[in-house]
């Protein structure tokens, strides 16, 4: 591939330039490795370069069994550029290279990506989307979140949107004679019993509700269970706020000052480091943790591990309803985008083709050998239940596991997956069910420099002030300062700019 020079690489600022003299030498050293290109492609009727992220030391060759049958299934010679760490390293040292593979992964939105956008270097891909049988079933949510400025310009690697819910101890809920909890008010009623009527029936007083770290993660779940906006909302004119403006956040915030006041949850909460967050519920000193819903299976095999009486001691739980009815924050949706540069793909003709061979990389053919190599060598189906060939032999692992890495996962996963616990099979099931009762960012696509500069110190204002309300340090006027001086530090000019993007992108 010949050396482009790209307009918007004699953009990048100072610091990444600086970056780029610093690591270009250890980033191309060992760390972006090919598949190399043999005469074995020359029959295809495509070729087509990818750079993106592997997680094995050996990802796989070009003579991968898995990678010849993606091939054939997809007419293509595939040339892939491994890059095994440090990737927003060479992210940066390629777009300043300007030699371009046809589909580069990113890794959400890093600055020198979004000025590459801006100065047009990248394809806008959402006018075709609708034209692919596979990506036109692209949710609109996670299209949004993965928006620049309010466009389209990767196709996104998805991951579960409805991620987020309640663990609990369901048989803690069965000695005390409960049901899972529907509503906000049966979930307080569950905490309070878990803290006040021995769930365990050890006769002693030693458990509580729920576990909170310092990590936000839970408090931002619950607040929207209230009715608050997912960070931004639209107040009665139309402009956009953020939560903490709302009567709803202040609605939640004065629910998780009753649950510390009462006890049912941990008193050390602010300052519990996250990596320890789950050794209450391990240990059976509480009943809840509010998080990914994948925790709960998670939890229960190392309950289940460490104690073989126990038996299937956890439930999940999806959104208890509020005064809206069910909401579930949702995450961003997917990790990672493949995106097309202009330099290697000049024409729009050439642009639909890569499209053609993304579309097609969502057949279940082509991601059961993403993600479970070729049938007969590296698995087999018996019953139609997926048996591993391969699970005892790392060098046949390494023949297709990371050619998941420039998977989309759209419209959903086609792959075999092995037999599922009854507990893992709930979590998936409540996982697209909250895809239906998700609240989505409206800012999400909006890329904002006030934020870019003064967002950490924004963010520990408001963070801040919701921990000293809960534990009683300020009370409601407290908070009102803290807004004030949110206001002052930036935040004016934040919301300002937000809704000229957020006026912009409509």
């Amino acid at each position: 591939m010949q050396e482009r020079k790209t307009p918007f690489s004699k953009k990048l600022s100072m610091g990444i330039l600086s970056t780029l003299l610093v690591t270009s030498m250890a980033a191309c050293s060992g760390k972006g490795e090919k598949t190399g290109s043999t005469a074995d492609g020359e029959g295809y009727k495509n070729k087509i370069s990818i750079m993106t992220t592997a997680y094995q030391p050996e990802p796989p060759t070009k003579n991968s069994p898995a990678l010849k049958e993606l091939e054939k299934f997809t007419d293509t010679d595939i040339d892939i550029t491994w890059v095994l760490n440090e990737y927003s390293e060479k992210v940066n040292i390629t777009l300043a290279s300007g030699d371009l593979p046809n589909i580069l992964m990113i890794e959400g939105k890093p600055p020198s990506f979004v000025s590459a956008v801006r100065d047009g270097a990248f394809w806008e891909l959402g006018p075709y989307l609708k034209d692919y049988p596979n990506l036109s079933q692209a949710n609109e949510i996670v299209l949004q979140n993965s928006m620049i400025d309010g466009k389209i310009y990767g196709i996104y690697r998805g991951r579960p949107l409805g991620r987020n819910g309640v663990t609990i101890r369901k048989d803690w809920l069965e000695n005390l004679g409960l049901d899972m909890p529907k509503t906000i008010d049966e979930f307080y009623n569950v905490l309070k019993a878990f803290t006040n009527n021995d769930p365990d029936g050890n006769g002693k007083d030693d458990t509580y509700g729920m576990v909170i770290s310092k990590y936000a993660g839970p408090l931002d779940i619950m607040q929207i269970w209230f009715g608050a906006p997912n960070k931004w909302g639209e107040d009665g004119d139309g402009k956009l706020q953020p939560d903490f403006m709302t009567n709803e956040y202040r609605e939640a915030l004065t629910f998780f000052k009753k649950i510390y006041d009462e006890g049912l949850i941990n008193e050390d909460f602010a300052v519990m480091d996250p990596a320890k967050w789950g050794d209450p519920l391990l240990n059976g000193q509480t009943g809840v943790i509010v998080d990914v819903l994948d925790r709960a299976h998670r939890t229960q095999e190392e309950m289940m591990k460490a104690n073989t009486d126990l038996e299937d001691p956890i439930g999940v739980l999806g959104a208890p309803a509020g005064p809206k009815g069910e909401r579930s924050l949702p995450t961003l949706g997917y990790a990672g985008m493949l995106t097309i540069p202009k330099t290697s793909v000049k024409t729009e003709e050439e642009l639909q083709r890569v499209l053609a061979f993304i579309d097609k990389l969502s057949e279940s053919e082509a991601q059961n050998l993403a993600y479970n190599g070729v049938e007969g060598t590296h698995y087999e189906l018996k019953d139609g239940e997926l048996i591993s060939l391969s699970a005892d032999n790392k060098s046949m692992q390494n023949e297709y596991t990371d050619l998941n890495q420039f998977q989309t996962g759209i419209p959903e996963d086609r792959f075999y997956k092995p037999t599922m616990s009854v507990l893992r099979e709930e979590e998936d099931a409540l996982m697209k069910e909250n895809e239906n009762i998700v609240v989505p960012d409206p800012a999400a696509s909006l890329i904002s420099d006030v934020y870019a500069t003064k967002g950490q110190q924004l963010d520990n204002i408001i963070q801040d002030a919701r921990i000293k309300f809960i534990v009683g340090q300020i009370d409601e006027k407290g908070v009102d300062e803290a807004i004030k001086l949110w206001m002052n530090s930036g935040g004016k000019e934040y919301i300002e700019e937000i809704n000229q993007l957020y006026e912009d992108t409509k």
